[in-house]
C-alpha cells in the first residue's frame, strides 16, 4: 500500500550555483524589488503558530492554517485574523494553548493583536478560515474550521465577538479544513459549507507499519515518513443551510455535496463560474479527485468534476490539491484556477474555454516547470504591478522537516514563487532578489492577499507553519493607477455582496473580479474588488452582477480610489489614501 501525499513520481533536483536547492536558493543580487518583509516592524512577526510535534509524526502536525483579510471595525482598513494549531499537551490542559491573532490596523503600517480583548483566540486546534457577514448587520463574521469543534464568531460591532457555533449547529466534531461562504439558494442569506479532511483519532494513531494503517509502511521516497493522507480514513463535507434566526441546517445530501466517498478536502469556494448568477462550489482534495459542483438553480448541485476537467490533471492523475486561486487571467471574462499541489509535481493552472469546461495549460502557460520542486500552498491572482492584468503568486513549504537532510533538490522551508503575466497567456518567474519578500525562505501554508494600507497595491501575509507571521508589503515601483470596489448588497442579496462579480471596462479592456469569501489555502483575501488600470487616467465603467440578479452599469469618478457602491443606489463612498473623499472628481 501506497501512502504520503506525492502523486507525482521523484523528480530531478535542481540546485542554484552554491548548490541550494532551488526551494532555498537561486536568488539574484538585483533587479526589480516586488515585496518588502516588514513583519518585524509591522508588529506581526510577534506572534507565533504551532502545531504540534516539531518533527512531524503525524500528518495533523503538518498542514498548518489560514489567514483571514477582515475589517472587523468597519474603518476602511483591513485587519489580519491568524488561525493557530495546538498540541496534544495543550488540549490535555497541560501547557497554555497557542492563540490565534486578530491584528488590528493602526493605520501607521503597525498592527495590534486584540484577540483576546475580541474574544477570538479560538484555543482548540485551528486550520481555516472564512469571513463572511452571515447575519446580514453589515459586520463580518469569521469561520473557523478545526481539529475538534468549530467556531463561528458573531461580531458584536463593538470589537468584540461571541461564539455562536453551537447554537448554529456547524460545530461538527472532526477534522474540518476547508470553509467557505455563498448563498447557494438565493435567498440573500450566506450559507456555509465546511470541507472535511481526515478522520483523525488520537487513540488510534496512524504510524507508520501499525495495524491503523494496515501494517503498511509510510514512506516519501524510500525514507520512513507520517502516513496519510491516502490509506487513512477521510472526513465527509458539510453545506449548512442558512435559516435566518442564527441557525443552519445540514443540507450536505439533500444538495448533492455530501462527499460520500470522504475524500480528503481542503480550500473550498463558492463562486460563479459559469456566469448564470448562482453560486458554483469547488473544492480541492489531497491526492485524490477535487471537486467541481455546478449550482442547478433548483437547490441541488451537479457533480460536473471530471466533465468540466477540475477533477484531475491533463495526464488523468490526481493531484495532492491544496490551495485555489480563482481569476480571469486572460481578461476574457471568463475564470480560471491555480492548484498548488505537492512537491515532484508540476502546479495545476486550469484555463476556462468558456462554460466551466477547463483544460490543464500548464505547460503552455510556462508555470509547469519552475513549480515541480516547490510544495505549494497558499495561492492567488493578484496584479501586483497594476497593469490590468493578473499575475499569479505561490508559497511554498514541504511538509517532511527532514526533507533538505535528503538529495531530494528541496528544503522543508521554501520560498514564495512569483509569476508575471505577460498578457499572451504565458507568464514568466519573476526573480527572487536577495534580501527581499520573495527571498523568504519559510515554511509557508496559509496566505491572504489583500490592500492592507489603501495605497492600491496588493500586499500579502503569510502564516508559516511552527514559526512568526509574515507580512509582504507590495513595494514594486510602478506608478500605475488603479481602483478597488467595496460592495454592499440590497434587501435581496446577502449584506456583503458574497458571489458578486464585476466587469470594469476601462483602460481600452475589460477586467473581471469576484466577490469571494475564501480561497488560497484555507484562507480568506481581500474582499474589495481591485483593478490595476495601467497608465489610464480615467477608471471606466463598472458593470455588476448582484447576487440578488439585479444588474448595475456604475460610472467611476476617478482613479486611486477605493469605492463603496451600495446595490440600487450606486457611489455611496469614496476613500483617497485612506481617508474619505468627495465622491465626484473634482
Amino acid at each position: 500500500m501506497s501512502s504520503g501525499n506525492s502523486t507525482g513520481v521523484a523528480a530531478k533536483a535542481v540546485y542554484d550555483e552554491q548548490h541550494r536547492p532551488i526551494t532555498a536558493g537561486g536568488f539574484v543580487k538585483t533587479g526589480p524589488i516586488i515585496f518588502q518583509d516588514i513583519s518585524k516592524e509591522s508588529g506581526l512577526a510577534s506572534w507565533t503558530h504551532t502545531m504540534g510535534r516539531t518533527d512531524k509524526q503525524f500528518i495533523i502536525d503538518a498542514d498548518g492554517s489560514g489567514v483571514g483579510l477582515i475589517d472587523y471595525d468597519n474603518d476602511g482598513w483591513l485587519d489580519i485574523y491568524l488561525v493557530n494549531g495546538s498540541t496534544f499537551e495543550a488540549l490535555d490542559g497541560k501547557t497554555t494553548p497557542p492563540h490565534a491573532a486578530l491584528f488590528h490596523n493602526n493605520h501607521d503600517g503597525t498592527f495590534t493583536d486584540v484577540a483576546a480583548k475580541a474574544g477570538v483566540t479560538n484555543d482548540r486546534w485551528g486550520y481555516g478560515v472564512a469571513i463572511g457577514d452571515f447575519d446580514n448587520d453589515g459586520w463580518p463574521d469569521i469561520a473557523v474550521t478545526n481539529w475538534g469543534k468549530n467556531r463561528l464568531y458573531r461580531n458584536n460591532h463593538d470589537g468584540t465577538f461571541t461564539d455562536v457555533a453551537e447554537k448554529a449547529g456547524i460545530e461538527l466534531g472532526n477534522w474540518s479544513a476547508g470553509v467557505t461562504w455563498g448563498d447557494y439558494d438565493g435567498d440573500g442569506k450566506l450559507d456555509l459549507f465546511i470541507s472535511g479532511y481526515i478522520h483523525f483519532d488520537r487513540d488510534k494513531l496512524p504510524i507508520s507499519g501499525s495495524k491503523v494503517v494496515g501494517y503498511a509502511q509510510c514512506k516519501f521516497r524510500g525514507v520512513i515518513s507520517m502516513c496519510g493522507p491516502r490509506g487513512l480514513q477521510g472526513e465527509p463535507d458539510h453545506l449548512f443551510h442558512n435559516n435566518g434566526d442564527g441557525t443552519f441546517t445540514d443540507v450536505s445530501a439533500k444538495t448533492g455535496v455530501s462527499d460520500p466517498n470522504s475524500y480528503y478536502g481542503f480550500t473550498a469556494i463558492f463562486v460563479d463560474l459559469n456566469d448564470d448568477g448562482k453560486p458554483d462550489l469547488l473544492v480541492a482534495n489531497d491526492s485524490v479527485a477535487s471537486y467541481l459542483y455546478m449550482n442547478k438553480g433548483n437547490g441541488t448541485f451537479e457533480d460536473d468534476s471530471y466533465v468540466s476537467g477540475f477533477a484531475v490533471n491533463k495526464d488523468g492523475r490526481e493531484v495532492a490539491s491544496m490551495g485555489l486561486a480563482v481569476g480571469d487571467y486572460m481578461n476574457n471574462g471568463l475564470l480560471d484556477i491555480f492548484d498548488t499541489d505537492f512537491s515532484d509535481d508540476y502546479k495545476v493552472l486550469f484555463h476556462n474555454d468558456g462554460d466551466a469546461s477547463y483544460t490543464d495549460v500548464s505547460y503552455s502557460a510556462g508555470i509547469a516547470a519552475t513549480t515541480i520542486p516547490f510544495l505549494g500552498w497558499g495561492d492567488g491572482f493578484i496584479d501586483y504591478d497594476n497593469d490590468g492584468w493578473k499575475d499569479l503568486m505561490e508559497v511554498n513549504g514541504h511538509v517532511y522537516p527532514d526533507a533538505g537532510d535528503h538529495d531530494w533538490g528541496t528544503s522543508y522551508a521554501e520560498r514564495p514563487l512569483l509569476f508575471h503575466n505577460m498578457r499572451n497567456g504565458k507568464f514568466e518567474p519573476v526573480p527572487a532578489v536577495e534580501g527581499t519578500g520573495l527571498a523568504d525562505v519559510i515554511p509557508a501554508r496559509g496566505a491572504a492577499f489583500g490592500d492592507l494600507f489603501n495605497d492600491g497595491k496588493i500586499d500579502v501575509v503569510i502564516n508559516p507553519i511552527d514559526g512568526p507571521a509574515v507580512l509582504l508589503r507590495n513595494a514594486n515601483p510602478d506608478h500605475h493607477h488603479w481602483v478597488e470596489l467595496k460592495l454592499v448588497g440590497g434587501p435581496k442579496s446577502p449584506r456583503d455582496a458574497m458571489c458578486a462579480r464585476v466587469y470594469l471596462t476601462a483602460n481600452g479592456m475589460r477586467q473581471r473580479e469576484d466577490v469571494m469569501s475564501s480561497g488560497s489555502y484555507i484562507s480568506s483575501n481581500d474582499q474589495r474588488l481591485h483593478f490595476g488600470l495601467g497608465d489610464a487616467t480615467k477608471p471606466g465603467t463598472a458593470e455588476i452582477h448582484w447576487p440578488s440578479g439585479a444588474k448595475e452599469t456604475v460610472k467611476l469618478p476617478a482613479v486611486d480610489r477605493i469605492y463603496t457602491i451600495t446595490e440600487g443606489k450606486g457611489i455611496t463612498g469614496a476613500l483617497c489614501n485612506g481617508k474619505p473623499c468627495a465622491l465626484s472628481s473634482h
